[in-house]
């Protein structure tokens, strides 16, 4: 127990030494430049001590479970018993993964679903736009874009392809959209990426990549387990661009047809 909690107190330490320099910057602007004094002070320092307790109870979770579990998840969906291959064998098919494809769309999907900072997002995207923007309409499509993305990334692990190849390609799918969709849900399009890799996703996503390269025979786990989060990041735009598109294309007919 006294371990434990002396493992605390410098997990503690150390986040506080992190977060320092926001309230640094935070207090220094309202008191110097702004000149007024911080309101409600007592709550503030209260929900300061919150989230300087929230973190380091996540990141503990972190290290005890979430990072543990993708490595553990990655590696027993690549073991030639679960697959059914030669543990000899150096050759990689990539259909023989399909399972691990599974694991990582569904784990991608559910995650976004999951993460705070999305809901928040999709909540304000309401109040703006007066309704015309549904919460779940588009976290559902960030989703799936999240979830398609971390498929592809684990294929391109699987595969040994190049990142770039899927990365230019996708970014020109987005300059396209782009020109196409709605001016409206451009910029939120295009801020659904940096919502998704937040606190939930990037430690699992990064824990999968990172297994996954050490699992399977002839990739390295600095070369090919990073990426996934680009990934992440990237499907998400094209998910929601594509949902904007298809909505407005629906729009439009549904209009003409009652004229």
């Amino acid at each position: 127990m006294i371990e434990w909690l002396v493992h605390f107190a410098l997990k503690l330490l150390q986040t506080c030494r992190d977060i320092l320099p926001i309230a640094a910057t935070i207090i220094g602007f309202q008191l110097f430049v702004i000149r007024r004094p911080l309101p409600h002070l007592k709550k503030t320092l209260v929900g300061f001590l919150y989230v300087l307790l929230g973190i380091v109870f996540f990141l503990e979770g972190l290290d005890m479970a979430l990072f543990p579990l993708g490595s553990l998840m990655a590696s027993q969906l690549t073991t030639p018993e679960f697959l059914g291959i030669n543990p000899l064998s150096q050759t990689v098919i990539w259909q023989t993964y399909i399972w691990v494809y599974a694991f990582a769309a569904s784990i991608g999907f559910a995650t976004a679903l999951a993460e705070p900072a999305l809901l928040a997002v999709a909540l304000k995207a309401e109040e703006i736009s007066g309704g015309a923007i549904r919460p779940w309409g588009l976290r559902i499509a960030i989703a799936i874009g999240v979830g398609f993305g971390l498929a592809l990334g684990t294929f391109r692990i699987v595969t040994g392809l190049g990142l770039y190849y899927f990365i230019v390609g996708g970014y020109v799918v987005v300059m396209l959209q782009t020109v196409f969709a709605p001016k409206m849900i451009i910029g939120l399009a295009y801020d659904s990426g940096g919502v998704t890799t937040s606190m939930v996703t990037v430690p699992l996503v990064t824990a999968l990549g990172l297994g996954l390269a050490q699992a399977i025979p002839g990739r390295n786990p600095v070369l090919d387990g990073f990426g996934l989060i680009a990934f992440a990041s990237l499907f998400p735009i094209i998910a929601v661009l594509g949902y904007a598109q298809i909505a407005n294309w629906l729009n439009k007919r549904n209009l003409s047809s009652k004229h």
